[in-house]
């Protein structure tokens, strides 16, 4: 009998153990056959394409595994984990690149929450990352995505010459402390990062070493370069979501690049404003981004005539509606480059360049988990605007072309998607 009830005892509190604590393997493999034209134009109007056709992944969703867990610490305070990695399933090559020792390269992060809300700590999404992604039909992945996350060099679609240069902070960022209001305030959400650069410092700055890059392109600037204050995120994002609406703000500072010896340090702001309303019979969706460089100097006569905050502008207007088991998905939008240096913007001998895109999608869910898909979209460039909506660059000028000017970019993705 005593061993009985030891035994009961035993199981009771191992059952109790488990409610307490929990750990899930989840994940996601979408493969599709997409495929790309883009076209240039000659001096004479005529026409040079360059075209692939591939079996990718992630056009629908992205492709990844991972494992979370949550540890129930009493008096309504959890500790989690979330570690997730990139998967490559059309190939099986690893997601972080060859010889990146990043495994978990989308999310590695422990957290701490409760009443007061989450602190969280390590590798995440940026806040102002949020509305390019949740205010867009397509969800930020495949031909359909947002120009505005094109532009930004998150991707290796479209060439960064009339862009604002690549961020490596506009969708991830690593070394952050993240805190997250709590789910209880009526319907109000947000969150604020800080993103630390892990760069070293040097005190009298007069030591400062040069970066070996710098040398390594031209020896006699052996004392310029240093990126010392490179890499750090400063980010916030605050919305409202109640039934049918949600409606979000977003700003960000991330620090691109410094140079000691030139005395500046150029940083990339970005604000957005998404918003979204479901009818029942079509929810809409709407997205205005901004993104401007921004080089302090302490010398105020570098470069007068150059650039005047260059960066991107643009925005965003879709649709999804339910179809039976499948979905419609619809986008249109228009992005500006802001490159114009400030003496082609006094006499008005450049025009800024353009770009204007539509996409088309349909989803057919064959279970709650897997889902076939197609879509197509179609980008125009205008003024010497470059993007692309996937595939080969543009087929670049020579002797034997001439100038060029990229004209459109037409792709599309079909594909199967499942989720576990």
């Amino acid at each position: 009998m005593k061993k009985s009830l030891v035994a009961l005892a035993t199981m009771t509190v191992a059952g109790i153990t488990a409610a307490q604590s929990s750990v899930t393997m989840f994940g996601v493999v979408d493969a599709s056959v997409s495929g790309y034209t883009n076209t240039t134009k000659t001096a004479l109007g005529t026409s040079i394409k360059t075209s692939k056709t591939v079996l990718t992944n992630s056009a629908y969703n992205a492709s990844r595994w991972g494992l979370r867990g949550t540890e129930d610490l009493g008096g309504g305070l959890a500790a989690s984990f979330w570690l997730e990695s990139q998967l490559l399933n059309d190939d099986g090559n690893a997601g972080a690149g060859a010889g990146s020792s990043q495994l978990f390269n989308r999310r590695s992060t422990i957290s701490l929450s409760g009443a007061l809300g989450e602190v969280r700590l390590g590798r995440d999404y940026v806040p102002s990352f949020w509305n390019d992604t949740v205010f867009d039909p397509f969800g930020g992945v495949g031909v359909g995505i947002n120009m505005i996350i094109s532009a930004s060099g998150f991707t290796s679609t479209g060439a960064t010459t009339n862009g604002f240069g690549a961020n490596p902070q506009s969708i991830r960022s690593s070394n952050s402390i993240g805190y997250f209001l709590p789910p209880n305030l009526g319907g109000f959400y947000g969150q604020i990062m800080y993103a630390f650069n892990e760069q070293t410092s040097y005190d009298p700055g007069s030591l400062t070493p040069p970066t070996a890059a710098a040398i390594a392109a031209n020896p006699s600037l052996a004392n310029t370069g240093n990126n010392a204050r490179a890499g750090k995120y400063v980010g916030g994002r605050f919305g409202y979501s109640n039934g049918r609406l949600d409606v979000a703000g977003a700003y960000a500072n991330s620090t691109i690049a410094s140079n000691y010896f030139l005395g500046t340090t150029t940083t990339l702001d970005i604000w957005n404003l998404g918003a979204s309303y479901d009818f029942g019979v079509v929810k809409l969706f709407s997205e205005y981004s901004n993104n401007k460089l921004k080089v302090d100097s302490s010398n105020p006569l570098l470069n007068p005539l150059g650039f005047s905050e260059p960066g991107a502008s643009g925005w965003l207007l879709g649709a999804t509606m339910p179809v039976g088991p499948g979905l419609i998905r619809a986008s249109y939008g228009q992005l500006k480059y802001n490159n114009i240096t400030r003496l082609n913007q006094v006499f008005g001998l450049q025009a800024s360049p353009k770009v204007d895109k539509w996409a088309l999608g349909y989803v057919h869910n064959l279970s709650k988990r897997t889902a076939l898909y197609a879509t197509v979209a179609r980008l125009n460039n205008k003024n010497g605007a470059d993007l692309i909506v996937g595939g080969p660059n543009y087929y670049p000028a020579s002797t034997l072309t001439g100038p060029l000017t990229p004209s459109s970019s037409t792709g599309y993705d079909v594909g199967l998607r499942v989720a576990f």
